[in-house]
């Protein structure tokens, strides 16, 4: 497994807010304890709320706050999208002034887990090709108020989709998702998906198919 799936998978693991001993989380990642350190700390440096340490555990927390300016979670990805797009364009000046912003931000937000977050990502972060989904977010977005479903293209294939719900993990996005294809609930990492349409095609919240049968079957 490529390190950032397992990143992402140990992400998985903890979005449920429980705490997880390293041990466990070391044995359904399949490495060694060494290997979950290492996650940890490069996943709190690139801006996952981790919160946690050796010997006792770690889990994923949501809030985000900045003294003396509180933001929403909503207002803190819209940040990290902007100032990420513009970090990695071609324009030298905007983007070392984005890269210094996003220090700031860093400087200012609360030690509120084991370590405050090293730098912003873009030299450390695991998910570094996430920038590529930034383009699919509106129309993900607009999907989901709408009520519409998505024609998706991953590793290729096509797949029809209803969109749940969007998460936001440190820059890094996943869509919670019905699929009408392989009858089943699934994440998706945005910036895996190759190409995006909307379609005409609306959908209503089903038994077995909502997001409230998703989170009932996490929990389970």
């Amino acid at each position: 497994m490529r390190r950032a799936d397992r990143l992402m998978q140990l992400v998985q693991i903890l979005r449920d807010g429980t705490l997880h001993r390293a041990a466990d989380l070391a044995a359904a990642t399949n490495v060694s304890l060494r290997s979950i350190y290492r996650d940890m700390e490069t996943l709190a440096a690139s801006g996952v709320p981790i919160e946690g340490e050796r010997g006792i555990g770690y889990r994923v927390t949501a809030a985000i706050t900045l003294p003396p300016l509180n933001l929403t979670m909503t207002e803190m990805e819209a940040l990290h999208i902007g100032l990420s797009a513009v970090g990695n364009s071609d324009d030298a000046e905007l983007s070392n002034a984005a890269k210094a912003l996003l220090s700031k931000l860093d400087a200012v937000t609360p030690e509120d887990r084991s370590r405050a977050p090293v730098g912003s990502g873009f030299a450390i972060y695991p998910f570094a090709d996430a920038a590529r989904g930034f383009q699919h977010l509106p129309l993900m977005r607009q999907a989901m108020r709408t009520r519409q479903k998505l024609e998706i293209t991953t590793g290729g294939q096509k797949r029809t989709v209803r969109p749940l719900q969007l998460d936001y993990w440190g820059r890094l996005w996943t869509c919670v998702v019905w699929c009408e294809t392989t009858k089943d609930f699934d994440d998706i990492r945005v910036d895996q998906i190759e190409a995006l349409r909307v379609l005409p095609s609306l959908f209503v919240d089903e038994a077995g198919k909502s997001l409230r049968d998703y989170n009932q079957r996490r929990k389970a």
